[in-house]
């Protein structure tokens, strides 16, 4: 692990620096050259000998990513790390597991993210499964208080987004883990913009699953995210999915799940991407999640700074602590507006709109949102620029 922070060598160690100021890690940051690397060669590994042929070569480097992301959560185990092809299928694969009966009650965030909800809405139609909206405190973020006061016997599942898709949020996730639950109840946090921004560490927070991306904030490939599953409650969970990598055909009649996270993956996998997976994990671990975090946080502060002398903009981040998703909308000009003429001068941004955290948005008034997102390889250069850009619309 490296002693200080080297902002120009992480910027020559990464080729999109070259060419865009970008500030959309939210949606997906930009890849060092070492993870670009591995993963077009083993492309070309594919394509040279064979795709079963290439992983077996490659074997001890497709299972460093087990070890590797392990590392990252402080995990106990490898075996309670699943592979899948991105967070969606990860968080799904956990909650379509948990055997819900009618009347269970799920307590969730009120920044929850759509596909969550829709999940929620999905078990709750089915099975008569209650959702319920646990209130945030006075800073915006979800009240572990008030979360103690809703625990009861039929609460089977606390689902909690630990940074939202918007509003800079970073919600107490340890903070939830800490409040008392029936037995029978799991604790599922949706870690998909915190991996690689903030520091994770599982026993510490609590969890019993957790799920994310390789994408964001990892500056991982797309097509790959990962399942934390605690080991002792892997075997409560039967996945709504199986086939011969999950599960073994044992007799005529009978098959057995695997005892282990990987019961959650299925036997086809982007192996160059579960490779590049490993080397931005380890690429994260080599500079320390504790500095760069330090490092979003010093830049998302002097953006908020920086943003808020623009005249017209409002941000519209909350929390008492803020990563760096930073969202905010400027007097006349719409989202899209400001994500188009930006783009003229290849800086990259998103939008989000209501229909991403519906309860959060109604909540505070807002329908739609730029959402910018910056990263320890943005410089302050940039941030100025990209203030500079935003006060000529």
């Amino acid at each position: 692990m490296k002693s200080s922070f080297n902002l120009e060598e992480i910027r020559q160690e990464t080729p999109g620096c070259q060419h865009v100021i970008h500030f959309n890690n939210a949606g997906a940051g930009l890849m060092p050259q070492s993870v670009l690397d591995a993963q077009v060669n083993h492309l070309k590994l594919e394509a040279n000998i064979g795709g079963y042929e290439a992983s077996w070569q490659e074997e001890a480097a497709i299972e460093r990513t087990y070890d590797a992301v392990t590392e990252l959560l402080n995990g106990r185990s490898r075996d309670e790390i699943a592979i899948v092809e991105n967070a969606t299928v990860a968080w799904d694969m956990a909650f379509h597991s948990i055997p819900f009966q009618k009347g269970d009650r799920i307590l969730t965030a009120k920044a929850s993210y759509v596909s969550n909800y829709i999940a929620f809405l999905l078990v709750a139609e089915r099975l008569g499964v209650q959702i319920d909206v646990i209130p945030n405190d006075e800073h915006g973020q979800v009240s572990a208080e008030a979360l103690a006061d809703m625990i009861d016997e039929r609460v089977k599942l606390i689902a909690v987004t630990h940074i939202p898709t918007n509003g800079g949020l970073v919600n107490p996730a340890a903070a939830v883990g800490q409040v008392a639950r029936p037995d029978g109840c799991f604790y599922l946090l949706d870690a998909c913009q915190a991996a690689g921004q903030v520091p994770l560490d599982v026993q510490a927070i609590g969890c019993d699953m957790l799920s994310a991306t390789g994408r964001k904030w990892l500056r991982g490939p797309r097509g790959v995210g990962f399942l934390y599953v605690k080991q002792d409650k892997i075997a409560q969970l039967s996945p709504p999915v199986l086939d011969l990598h999950s599960a073994k055909w044992s007799a005529t009649n009978r098959y057995e799940i695997r005892p282990d996270a990987r019961r959650f993956e299925n036997w086809e996998n982007n192996y160059g991407a579960k490779i590049g997976l490993a080397v931005a994990v380890d690429y994260a671990l080599n500079w320390g999640m504790d500095l760069l975090w330090d490092e979003v946080q010093s830049r998302a502060n002097l953006y908020r700074t920086e943003l808020g002398k623009v005249a017209g903009v409002t941000i519209h981040d909350i929390g008492e602590v803020q990563g760096g998703i930073v969202t905010f909308t400027k007097k006349g000009v719409t989202p899209k507006e400001i994500q188009a003429h930006l783009a003229q001068y290849k800086i990259n941004v998103n939008t989000t709109d209501i229909t991403s955290t519906r309860l959060d948005m109604e909540d505070r008034g807002l329908t739609e949102v730029v959402r910018s997102s910056v990263h320890y390889y943005n410089s302050p250069t940039e941030i100025a620029t990209f203030c500079e850009r935003l006060s000529e619309i």
